[in-house]
């Protein structure tokens, strides 16, 4: 098991991403709207005490008691704002205790300034405190992000080790669980388990609305993401509601479901980088097809999973 990133591959990644090599222009999608009349957050409460809020470009979640709110990712820079107000104004809370991010992403971390400056305490995973460190390229983007101001960094991280993959703190008598999955959607992808509700908040693993991102240059790979997702099923069971970083609330089914699905494409990906075929020609052997009319255009993802293959079965590819 893989759980300490490799040191040369991630600083040539960070060079790579620095002097912007990424997805070919095909492949990107137009910079970020920084419009202030972008769609509204909207709230859907789970619980007493648990809030999901959509519209701020990724999923976010709010647990919140008395005056305090722990916060699961934090939105799109531009969306900070807007998110925090609906978040205030929802909890009737105005103090973020925590914020843990699921990873490096804009997406997740876009609150880390605002709230940092005021003191809220950042939980992340080692390597996404690196990460933040350097200007890193989102796949399917065409504007680098970072590097973040330390103040807008994690200060409380996760560093996996053989005996360690996860920890756990308690918020309003409950205990609150986050966990590693190792190399995933990228490599320092964390889970938040809320016990007692019986939530688990996945992070950029799992995606209900549309393909997810292979983010192989900052260490995720479709192997990775299969065995995420078998993590993930074995904290769950039939009645866990289930927040994934994009789209509607899941349940154990759909989970399920998606991680037979990545099985078998991660199955059929690698028998087409074995056979000798690049990404283009992989992408044109429809690996995806049965699949495409639920999840949409696979082009962008089948090609991320492609490429994040070569680091590991074809290394020096």
């Amino acid at each position: 098991m893989h759980v300490h990133p490799n040191r040369r591959r991630f600083m040539q990644s960070v060079l790579a991403a620095a002097a912007g090599i990424g997805l070919s222009p095909a492949l990107t999608r137009p910079a970020r709207a920084r419009s202030k009349d972008a769609a509204a957050i909207v709230p859907t409460r789970i619980n007493d005490h648990l809030v999901v809020f959509a519209g701020a470009g990724a999923n976010v979640v709010a647990a919140h008691a008395a005056d305090n709110i722990l916060l699961i990712d934090g939105g799109l820079p531009e969306r900070s704002e807007a998110l925090l107000e609906a978040v205030y104004r929802e909890t009737h809370s105005k103090h973020v205790q925590t914020l843990i991010n699921s990873h490096w992403h804009p997406e997740q971390t876009g609150s880390n300034e605002r709230l940092g400056k005021g003191g809220t305490k950042i939980v992340a995973h080692e390597n996404t405190r690196r990460w933040l460190q350097y200007a890193q390229t989102e796949p399917g983007h065409d504007r680098p992000y970072g590097p973040l101001p330390a103040k807008a960094r994690p200060t409380d991280t996760l560093v996996s080790s053989i005996n360690l993959a996860n920890a756990a703190l308690e918020f309003a008598g409950e205990k609150v669980e986050y966990g590693y999955l190792l190399q995933a959607h990228t490599d320092g992808d964390l889970y938040v388990f809320f016990h007692d509700s019986n939530v688990l908040v996945a992070g950029g693993a799992l995606s209900n609305e549309g393909w997810p991102v292979i983010d192989y240059q900052t260490g995720g790979w479709i192997g990775g993401l299969v065995d995420g997702l078998r993590s993930l099923d074995g904290l769950v069971n039939d009645k866990t509601r289930i927040v994934p970083a994009n789209g509607p609330l899941m349940t154990r089914a759909d989970l399920k479901a998606q991680h037979q699905m990545y099985a078998t494409i991660f199955d059929r990906l690698g028998k087409l980088l074995r056979r000798g075929m690049g990404p283009d020609e992989a992408l044109a052997a429809a690996p995806t097809k049965e699949f495409d009319a639920q999840w949409g255009d696979p082009k962008q993802f089948t090609t991320l999973a492609f490429r994040s293959l070569w680091g590991h079965f074809a290394p020096d590819a």
